[in-house]
């Protein structure tokens, strides 16, 4: 792809967002209910490719366990309220009515609050007492001092995310995380992430990660392009990393590391469009934070919310629109890609002819954005 000239001293790369493209049926077209959208990583297998993302407005215990006997996972953040309070509900209720204006100085306070590692094991314990796969989440500064009571908490699936995630992170103060060795002495399979890019996910994959995640900064409640100009439009993102995972296939002689689209999916289209470019599954924010049964109650929010020293994301309200189950499988009384997810994934792969997820990675995708 050619550079576009942005002024006589800086060239840019045309990018693209999920907004900008479009998937275009051109071959045969078969019944919704013939199409699989079953998703394998390791030893594991989810009926549907859908992870909920780590973020306390998006999964609790409860609902971790909700989304796995519904056919996806449930990934909890380790860092967030569960793990640093007893009873965390009053503080859920407490920061979804919380004014704008005040938003972001009380969760500050509230998220100070040590984690306790305990509760990191009671948490754990509890979502797999109930059957389901178990999967927890920490941010590469914490996976260090934590990891041990996650793997001995039995944990099946070992996310490490953070807003941008590097295998070659240097530091003049500590010494960072050496995640392939790391990931090597682990029994369990960890998704790394996120990367943005061909050149880090491919390092990321060299780690011996099962999956990566895709995104920067690109979530409903994110504001980190206004606070450092950096952002990874989606389409172009799991495009390029895609890229990387097809040339790490034959690097390795053969081993398949996944990639989950992370940012950007606020609707059913859009997770229909990030596959169509490359992603096996997606890991949703905001897309199941509108679930009544969510634990924000509509409000919506991430670490980078109250970060510390500088937040980069709001506590937004998304508003709700229909229990977790009928959001994911429907039926639907809205028209606007909130509700039966899954129901418009498989819709969109028998319009276009395709039985299963990785071959509705070779569909036509076409640009299109809806400004034109």
């Amino acid at each position: 792809m050619s550079d576009i000239e942005i002024g006589r001293a800086k060239r840019g790369r045309r990018v693209f967002a999920f907004d900008d493209i479009a998937v275009v049926p051109n071959r045969r077209t078969r019944n919704p209910e013939d199409v699989s959208v079953s998703w394998t990583i390791d030893a594991y297998q989810f009926e549907i490719p859908v992870l909920a993302a780590p973020m306390d407005s998006v999964v609790s215990p409860e609902t971790a366990i909700l989304v796995g006997r519904l056919g996806g996972l449930g990934v909890l953040n380790l860092e967030g309220l569960w793990t640093r309070y007893e009873d965390p509900k009053p503080l859920l209720a407490e920061i979804r009515e919380l004014p704008d204006s005040e938003a972001t100085a009380r969760m500050q306070k509230i998220y100070a609050e040590p984690i306790k590692p305990e509760l990191v094991t009671s948490r754990l314990a509890e979502i797999r007492a109930a059957g389901v796969t178990v999967a927890g989440a920490l941010s590469p500064q914490r996976t260090q001092e934590l990891y041990k009571t996650v793997v001995d908490a039995g944990v099946d699936i070992f996310v490490i995310r953070g807003s941008t995630v590097s295998a070659e992170h240097v530091s003049k103060d500590q010494e960072p995380l050496n995640l392939k060795k790391f990931i090597y002495e682990l029994d369990v399979p960890v998704i790394v992430g996120g990367a943005a890019g061909y050149t880090p996910a491919l390092h990321l994959m060299r780690t011996g990660a099962a999956g990566v995640l895709v995104g920067f900064g690109g979530g409903a409640a994110s504001t980190t392009r206004v606070n450092l100009g950096i952002h990874a439009p989606m389409a172009t993102a799991v495009a390029d990393v895609a890229g990387a995972r097809r040339d790490y296939l034959d690097e390795s002689g053969g081993r398949y590391v996944h990639v989950i689209a992370d940012g950007g999916l606020g609707t059913s289209g859009d997770i229909v469009k990030a596959i169509s470019v490359g992603a096996d599954a997606v890991m949703l924010g905001s897309a199941l934070a509108r679930a009544t049964d969510a634990p924000g109650g509509g409000a919506h929010w991430g670490a980078e919310a109250h970060h510390p020293q500088l937040p980069r994301g709001h506590r937004v309200q998304v508003g709700t629109v229909a229990p977790m189950e009928q959001v994911l499988f429907g039926p639907s009384s809205v028209a606007d890609g909130t509700v039966n997810l899954i129901g418009a994934l498989r819709k969109a792969m028998a319009t276009t002819g395709y039985l299963d997820l990785k071959e509705f990675q070779r569909v036509e995708v076409v640009l299109a954005s809806y400004k034109e």
